[in-house]
């Protein structure tokens, strides 16, 4: 909404600076071709400008001296864009910024889609809002074109949101709501990371279209090796796809869940249910045989697939099988561990303390690993099985 007495004019958009407390960062790494005229682009429209100078060895120092108002970061050794923009991050928020808005320095992106940023923040506060390119028009490199659709891809099935573009590096970032966010990253994958992060955070990621232009291939400057980077990207993915299968989604779930929920859930597919204990029982068993079976990150999609299958309760399923949720993975373990030393006649403790730490060893504790938990998983099933039967013909109501 704009204020009483002002356009929509430069003026307009510095009073948003000012209000929101909104700085733009720049990571640079010999980019000196392009360097000069983006920061005085910006600087016609905000002096609340962070440059990090990531171990450059071109002309870029000689070119921020002349700079006298705007924050240098500068360090000799290049580290990484990741690192740059954490670096970044922190200084903004010692200086008392509330939000951040990054553009990369080769040229790539336009000055004057910040203004498209600025009013998505006034609609949308605290939100990580990112630059959308169109990705389908003329002169976008194959190698890109590729890299967005993988990237957005992996984003969706870690998070279970969409979004048009998670590898666009103009950016707006809630530097408050991020604060106790723990990143690892410190190169190109640290854009996806930071996504995956905030959205696990519930902070709510939304867009705004951009322009993008990619300057012909013998004057672009572009330091991504498509190689080295795209294993590192491919490497930190299975990271997160594990962090959100194993820890994320459960915690999500038993999250929103409250008693309300708990009661309707126990009165529509338990107590109240028109199906048999013993369909009931089958099913409560079956998510507990995988939810402990050795197949971390599959469970789920085993245990529904199945249950449509042999026409289970599908719900049931689905909560029983989250009974490897975090509290409870360190109990499964050691009951696994120890149902594997049971069945192969090996002293776990002794085991433990004396084996020491080798290539055997390890291949010893995996081996009895998974095989007490394939056991385990199906005790565990038989007796909660047996179990849930017997309590639903002693107390249902309606025994069917």
């Amino acid at each position: 909404m704009t204020p009483a007495g002002l356009t929509k004019d430069k003026n307009f958009y510095k009073n948003i600076f000012v209000l929101h407390k909104v700085c733009v960062i720049v990571p640079t790494y010999n980019n000196c071709s392009t360097l000069k005229s983006i920061l005085d682009s910006i600087i016609e429209t905000t002096d609340n400008l962070i440059v990090i100078n990531d171990g450059s060895t071109d002309e870029t120092s000689t070119i921020l001296k002349k700079y006298k108002k705007i924050e240098v970061i500068s360090y000799s050794q290049n580290v990484g864009k990741g690192y740059a923009l954490r670096r970044g991050f922190l200084r903004a928020t010692e200086l008392g910024y509330k939000y951040a808005i990054t553009l990369d320095s080769d040229g790539q992106h336009f000055v004057d889609d910040i203004p498209a940023f600025l009013e998505k923040l006034t609609e949308e506060p605290d939100s990580l809002i990112v630059g959308a390119r169109n990705m389908e028009q003329a002169g976008i490199p194959g190698k890109s074109s590729f890299g967005h659709k993988f990237s957005n891809f992996w984003f969706r099935f870690e998070t279970g949101k969409k979004l048009p573009d998670t590898q666009s590096g103009f950016r707006l970032y809630p530097l408050e709501k991020m604060k106790d966010v723990k990143f690892f990253s410190k190169k190109f994958e640290f854009e996806i990371e930071v996504l995956v992060r905030s959205a696990w955070r519930d902070i709510k990621i939304t867009s705004v279209p951009i322009k993008v232009v990619y300057l012909p291939k013998e004057t672009r400057i572009s330091h991504f090796r498509p190689v080295t980077d795209f294993f590192r990207v491919s490497i930190l993915n299975t990271i997160l796809v594990l962090i959100s299968l194993l820890i994320v989604k459960p915690f999500h779930f038993v999250r929103r869940l409250n008693k309300k929920d708990v009661k309707a859930f126990l009165r529509d597919n338990i107590t109240d249910s028109g199906e048999s204990n013993a369909k009931i029982a089958f099913s409560i068993a079956f998510g507990i045989l995988w939810g402990i079976l050795p197949v971390w990150g599959w469970q789920l999609a085993f245990a529904i697939s199945l249950a449509y299958l042999f026409k289970l309760n599908k719900l049931i399923v689905i909560a029983t099988a989250n009974i490897s949720i975090p509290p409870m993975i360190p109990l499964i373990l050691f009951l696994s561990y120890k149902t594997g030393g049971w069945i192969l006649g090996i002293n776990t403790s002794k085991f433990i303390l004396n084996a020491g730490i080798n290539l055997e060893s390890i291949k010893t504790n995996l081996y009895m690993y998974i095989v007490g938990s394939i056991v385990f998983a199906f005790i565990a099933s038989l007796v909660s099985g047996f179990l849930s039967y017997f309590l639903l013909t002693l107390f249902r109501k309606k025994n069917i």
